[in-house]
């Protein structure tokens, strides 16, 4: 497997989570799969690109893959559904400005978003819905500080249209894998809605159930 993902090459794939729970979901999915690496990455997106480049300094590997719960944009990823990234966006980076926000990429400082191999999305999305599971597929928004309120909920969606899921580590693990010349994936098993923080609402535990069915799925589509 290279930059052009051929998935049965036999090359061994690192999945990186930010949590231990996420971490044991995913190894309950994947069976102890041989080929795979499933290591913590720690929670936000610094953490997650230096633990990350650490490790793809160290082994040489295939494939990376950011894997783990998230919040889903209402409308678009509802809870209990699982998100495909087709792109994974660093949302917070960049100035607010009295004229609203400007990314990285407004600002000519660099990219901010980094695309997803699209034949894998399309490959890995069919065989999820072949496993009669709920997909969704859309940018990915990777943020410092998890959206907390209906108002800022609104704004990250119309900065981003589309925006589907958010999480804390997918764009940190994406630019170390970009560093190193390696295709990324960033699954998210939905456990709430983005927008106004209420924990009785999460369903963390299914979350980690759907995760666990996910990866299930995915080593039948990379191994």
């Amino acid at each position: 497997m290279n930059n052009s993902c051929d998935k049965k090459a036999g090359g061994r794939i690192l999945v990186m989570v930010a949590v231990q729970a996420e971490r044991e979901a995913v190894l309950r999915g994947l069976k102890e799969g041989k080929i795979f690496d499933v290591l913590l990455a720690g929670v936000g997106p610094v953490s997650s690109a230096v633990n990350t480049t650490k490790v793809l300094a160290t082994a040489r590997y295939e494939l990376v893959v950011n894997a783990g719960i998230g919040g889903g944009f209402p409308g678009l990823a509802e809870i209990g559904s699982i998100v495909v990234a087709q792109e994974i966006i660093a949302a917070d980076l960049g100035v607010e400005t009295p004229e609203g926000f400007h990314s990285l990429a407004d600002m000519g400082l660099g990219p901010d978003r980094i695309m997803v191999n699209a034949s894998l999305v399309k490959d890995l999305c069919a065989a999820l819905r072949a496993a009669k599971m709920r997909v969704r597929t859309g940018p990915v928004l990777t943020v410092s500080t998890v959206t907390g309120t209906a108002e800022s909920a609104a704004e990250m969606a119309a900065r981003v249209p589309g925006a589907t899921a958010e999480a804390m580590e997918g764009y940190g693990v994406a630019l170390a894998a970009q560093e190193f010349g390696l295709p990324v994936l960033e699954l998210r098993a939905i456990s709430n809605v983005v927008g106004l923080r209420d924990r009785t609402t999460w369903q963390i535990k299914e979350a980690l159930d759907i995760l666990e069915a996910a990866c299930s799925v995915l080593m039948e589509v990379l191994v």
